[in-house]
């Protein structure tokens, strides 16, 4: 699928989406773990923000969260009305080097092509303030694949592996990985991963 019909279909199951995720699920407290580490007054960038409810309603007031979807954009604004809320692709992200002192990036990363995902980590990097934090979902597998029926819908998915992708992020200038995991209640355990910039 390329971009444009990912868009489509976040658009198309932004809800069904929205309802299906627990905001106060299993990973919920990585956020305070990640808002510990965080200067007074941070600016923190949710990237694929889906409607807001798992990640944006966490963070400190005024963050801002990115997506490609308009629909689930629409739905985060409702969600969470102080956010600042952009539509943008995560390849190519609307902000100046080192404005952001965190980047969440959950459940967001996989719906990139894995020849992008690079180039995405890079975008992450260059937005973050030296010393920034990062906490993303960490793919455990190697796949590339359209999975009909997925949330009502069909939706891209693809990853290069889990070592591949801790490679790309320090490639990226990412250090101090370190990785958890938690129960996700829709699947398998779920693993992150924190890193600085």
């Amino acid at each position: 699928m390329d971009r444009a019909a990912i868009r489509r279909a976040w658009d198309d199951i932004a809800e069904t989406y929205a309802r299906r995720r627990d905001p106060d699920g299993p990973d919920a407290g990585l956020i305070d773990e990640l808002r510990d580490a965080l200067p007074p007054d941070p600016l923190v960038l949710d990237v694929g923000c889906g409607d807001g409810a798992r990640t944006l309603a966490n963070l400190p007031p005024g963050s801002l969260g990115v997506d490609l979807s308009r629909r689930a954009l629409s739905l985060a604004r409702a969600t969470v009305p102080d956010a600042r809320l952009l539509q943008a692709d995560m390849t190519a992200l609307p902000l100046a080097d080192g404005t952001v002192d965190a980047v969440t990036a959950y459940h967001a990363v996989f719906h990139v092509p894995r020849t992008e995902q690079p180039t995405v980590y890079r975008e992450f990097a260059r937005v973050l303030e030296p010393g920034g934090r990062l906490l993303m979902t960490l793919p455990g597998g190697r796949f590339e694949t359209v999975r009909r029926g997925w949330m009502g819908g069909s939706m891209f998915f693809s990853s290069p592996g889990r070592e591949t992708t801790l490679t790309n992020l320090r490639d990226a200038g990412f250090d101090s990985l370190r990785t958890t995991v938690v129960d996700d209640p829709l699947g398998a355990d779920t693993e992150f991963v924190f890193a600085t910039r």
